[in-house]
Order: C-alpha cells, then sequence, then structure tokens
C-alpha cells in the first residue's frame, strides 16, 4: 500500500514537539534505536543485539538509567549516556477514586498537562491514556472538547504514560528476580483519553507497536482498543499498521443528531463511517467493532434511537457500549434515566448485540468518560455559553 499523508485537524497541523538535547530512547521504534545506535558508532554487527538488550532493559524491566544496564560494558554505557537519555512524563498529581480508579495529571515538554486514567477490575486493569494536549473535535458532551488542541504527544510521551502507570503499580520486575507471573495489574490499554487518536496516528502507532512487542511490555493486540470519533481515512490503515481492537464514538442514530453531538460527522457522516467500520474487522483479523453511546437525556435515548441503531449497524460483528452520562460543570446535557438507558439496551439486546451499560468510575475525581481535561485548563463555562457555542455549530 503506498503511504498516505497523514490526515490532520481541519483547522491547522498541530505537529509533535520538536526534540531539544540528548535524543530520547523511549519512544523510538526497534528500526529507529537500531540506527540510533548505529549513530554513535556501535559495530555493525552488534547492532541487533544492543538494540535488543537496550531494548529489553527499557520495557521489560522498566530501568530509567544506563548505569543500571548491567549486561553492557561500563565504556558503552558511558558512551549511552553522553548521547542519549530515556525520560518519560512526570506524575504532577495522583488522586485515588473511593472505587480504586486512579487519575494522574501529567506533565510532558513544554510544560503542558494531560490526563491518564488507570481503572482497576475484577480480573483486569484498564490503562486509559491520552494522546493529544486538548482536542479539537469539540464533542458538546465531552469535558476534554472544551479544551482548544495545543499539540500532539510524541510516541515517547503516548507510551510513557504506560510506564509511569506500571511505575506506580509496582509492576515492573524487581533487580535479581525472574518477571513477575501473576495476574497483569496493567492488562490492557484503551486511547481514550485526552485527544482523537488518528489524528495523530504515527506517534500512536508507534506508541502500541512498543506496547505489543513481545520482549517488553507484551501486551496483545487484542487487549489494546483504540477509541475514534470517525476520522474515515485512517480507519483501514489502522487496521493494517496497528490491528487492535477498534472503538468507535457513534452517540447518534441520524446525521442531524450525531452533526450536533461528534462535529466531525459533518465531514464524514454516518454512512461513510460505516461502511469503513464494514472493513475493518477483516483487515485486522478482529472480531468485532465497539459502538460507544452515550445515553443523553432526551437526545438520543428513545426507543426509536435503539431501533435505528440496530437497523444501521447490522451486519457488522459489533457490541454496544452504553454509557452513562458523566456529567462536568457546566454541562449542557443530563443523564439518561436509567429505566431509559435500560430499556434503550433491551432492544439493542433482543436484536442480537451484546449491550453492557458501563459502570461509571472515577466520578468523585473527574476521571470518568468523557471528563477527561487538563487541571489548569479546566473551565467552569456556563450551560448558556455551550448552548451558544452549539447554536452556532
Amino acid at each position: 500500500m503506498a503511504p498516505t499523508a497523514p490526515i490532520t485537524q481541519d483547522v491547522l497541523t498541530i505537529p509533535r514537539a520538536a526534540p531539544e538535547g540528548p535524543v530520547n530512547l523511549i519512544g523510538l521504534t526497534r528500526e529507529q534505536l537500531a540506527e540510533a545506535l548505529r549513530g554513535i558508532g556501535t559495530p555493525e554487527k552488534q547492532i541487533r543485539m544492543r538494540t535488543g538488550q537496550i531494548w529489553q532493559w527499557l520495557y521489560q524491566k522498566g530501568v530509567r538509567s544506563f548505569d543500571a544496564m548491567t549486561n553492557l560494558a561500563k565504556p558503552y554505557r558511558e558512551t549511552l549516556s553522553q548521547n542519549f537519555t530515556i525520560a518519560v512524563p512526570e506524575i504532577v498529581s495522583r488522586q485515588v477514586s473511593e472505587d480504586g480508579t486512579r487519575k494522574y495529571l501529567v506533565r510532558i515538554a513544554g510544560g503542558h498537562e494531560v490526563e491518564t486514567v488507570y481503572i482497576p477490575e475484577e480480573s483486569r486493569g484498564t490503562l486509559c491514556i491520552s494522546s493529544q494536549v486538548g482536542c479539537t473535535l469539540t464533542c458538546s458532551f465531552c469535558h476534554t472538547g472544551t479544551q482548544k488542541l495545543v499539540r500532539n504527544l510524541t510516541s515517547a510521551e503516548i507510551i510513557g504514560q504506560v510506564m509511569i502507570a506500571r511505575d506506580d503499580l509496582g509492576e515492573w520486575p524487581e533487580p535479581g528476580r525472574a518477571p513477575k507471573d501473576e495476574t497483569r495489574l496493567l492488562s490492557n490499554i484503551v486511547l481514550m483519553g485526552m485527544g482523537e487518536p488518528l489524528y495523530n496516528f504515527e506517534a500512536v502507532r508507534d506508541a502500541m507497536k512498543i506496547a505489543m512487542d513481545g520482549e517488553g511490555i507484551s501486551l496483545s493486540r487484542r487487549r489494546i482498543t483504540l477509541s475514534t470519533s470517525g476520522v474515515v481515512p485512517e480507519i483501514a490503515r489502522t487496521a493494517e499498521e496497528i490491528g487492535c481492537l477498534l472503538a468507535v464514538s457513534f452517540h447518534g442514530t441520524t446525521d442531524a443528531v450525531r452533526d450536533r453531538l461528534v462535529p466531525i460527522n459533518k465531514k464524514w457522516n454516518i454512512e461513510t463511517l460505516l461502511e469503513a467500520l464494514r472493513a475493518y474487522p477483516k483487515l485486522s483479523n478482529s472480531e468485532r467493532i465497539t459502538f460507544e453511546y452515550v445515553m443523553l437525556k432526551g437526545v438520543n435515548d428513545s426507543d426509536e434511537d435503539a431501533r435505528r441503531l440496530v437497523k444501521l449497524i447490522r451486519g457488522i460483528p459489533a457490541k454496544i457500549n452504553l454509557i452513562p452520562f458523566n456529567e462536568w460543570p457546566g454541562a449542557p446535557y443530563e443523564r439518561s434515566d436509567w429505566a431509559r438507558i435500560e430499556a434503550f439496551a433491551d432492544i439493542v439486546h433482543k436484536a442480537g448485540y451484546a449491550s453492557p451499560i458501563r459502570t461509571p468510575r472515577g466520578e468523585d475525581i473527574m476521571a470518568a468518560c468523557g471528563q477527561l481535561k487538563s487541571a489548569t485548563e479546566r473551565g467552569r463555562r456556563s450551560r448558556a455559553a455551550i448552548a451558544a457555542d452549539l447554536g452556532n455549530g
């Protein structure tokens, strides 16, 4: 397949931060790491071995110091330290919800901040990571969408969120001991934090390849879910170059409603989006697509909406995640009544689709779906102000 130009934001392209000073080894692909080692004079016959050794120290053992890489000769470690750095984002604050959810405010290059959320469950632990500082999509029910886009995250800043969460969870193997064999605390990744992952495709792809590499963090592609609002041209590319599970922020069953809730629908409407989604499971060898559907009182929660939804997705292997709306200060919507959500779920279920109702997690620390926003940017806009913006959309 011929390379394609990256899909960028509608208004302007927001570049990733340009590296300054020594090259950060975190976030480099294996090929990029090998090239970096070649650039400091590593003998060609050693490149593959040195790349593998350093890779394991970084992503299997979680070390942050070249001095700790004890199977490398001391002079070589000194050469590495003179030319490279090992840098991950900084945790500025850590909040723990009553339900055990952890929310990290993370500082990246330039002093910008993003939020990362760890959600513990009985049989797994899911990390929700961000791909951009802010967002351009302005989905009207999403708190993140009220923060303007600042820039894309680098691959180092994306995979770095996984690494610092593992730090906090104590999930790296202890020096001198075999890797832990118990059930992983961080077993799943969802790209559902701040930003639209498919507007930062290359960095997301490279970071997820690092996460999936069998000699490092080693997560199966089926334990990684990328959520998009519907950047249609990049959906097939996601299947081919990442191959992870796909989730779609759907939220409306007519173009009129989805235009209002998810404005990207004005560029790639429901029909165009569904055409791309029908091909995804086959291209990526994925079992099914997850349709995310936030339940908004009196907006998209009628029986008619439920029936339209199952008709629209007919023929697509899918499950429907029903998400009770998580309110935030100034939100222009209300959560659907529980009885209404259950009635909607029943219609979807009877049509043959799994329709779990997502249990809100971390609401007390503003860590639930749609609530993430940098603390320094967390505004207190009124319902009237946001409604006025919607009216002008």
